[in-house]
């Protein structure tokens, strides 16, 4: 796989937002496929497909049902707009945020997939915010973008051992450079280069239990 072709393709943005009266932290990511917008909205959203590019998932995938992603999160599907959008809430780990998917079609064989992950910023915490930032989801994220590439371009179903290949010297470097990206990310919100910079790296290093310098 082409790994810096797809950390490229995406589009990122980070940006503060309010929900019922409350911060929020905004995240987005962006990516066109070719893929005609029906195929597309089916592989997001059909049980039977979504494990071939993320996880298995059960549930009840239609409008105030209940799902659950493997050893992630689950939610409630809180509004659906077919093949054009979807929304539902992400609870993990006893906290609760907000994704939205967003289908728009390029032409009859592209389709452009735009996330947005929205959280409570006091939910986030000033210091975990400043320690973490935007990688610590972002990389995940990013993660889910390239199964989808993958299975939209070339078929492949995500692996078993997909866990094994992120701590490959390839899969980290995907990481790292999925951590490069979302420093940009959050310097262009608005933070300082420095503490951008920092937050990539200590994320990095989470993920992959080491530490490394920026990926060129």
């Amino acid at each position: 796989m082409d790994i810096n072709a797809q950390i490229a393709a995406v589009d990122r943005g980070l940006t503060d937002g309010t929900r019922d009266g409350a911060v929020t932290r905004v995240q987005t990511l962006a990516q066109t496929y070719p893929a005609p917008i029906d195929d597309v909205w089916d592989a997001l959203t059909s049980v039977e497909r979504i494990p071939r590019w993320f996880l298995p998932v059960t549930g009840d995938l239609r409008l105030g049902g209940h799902y659950q992603v493997e050893g992630n999160a689950g939610g409630t599907v809180q509004t659906c707009d077919a093949p054009n959008s979807y929304g539902v809430t992400w609870e993990f780990g006893g906290g609760v945020t907000w994704l939205t998917v967003r289908l728009s079609a390029v032409d009859e064989t592209h389709t452009r997939v735009e996330l947005e992950h929205v959280a409570l910023a006091d939910d986030l915490g000033a210091e975990m915010w400043e320690q973490f930032g935007p990688s610590a989801t972002g990389i995940g994220w990013d993660g889910a973008l390239l199964g989808l590439s993958q299975h939209l371009t070339t078929g492949e179903i995500r692996p078993d051992n997909s866990a094994e290949w992120l701590q490959s010297d390839e899969g980290r470097r995907f990481q790292r450079l999925s951590a490069d990206r979302w420093a940009v990310a959050h310097e262009a919100s608005g933070a300082d280069a420095a503490i951008a910079r920092r937050a990539a790296d200590t994320t990095y290093a989470a993920y992959t239990g080491t530490s490394a310098p920026a990926a060129d």
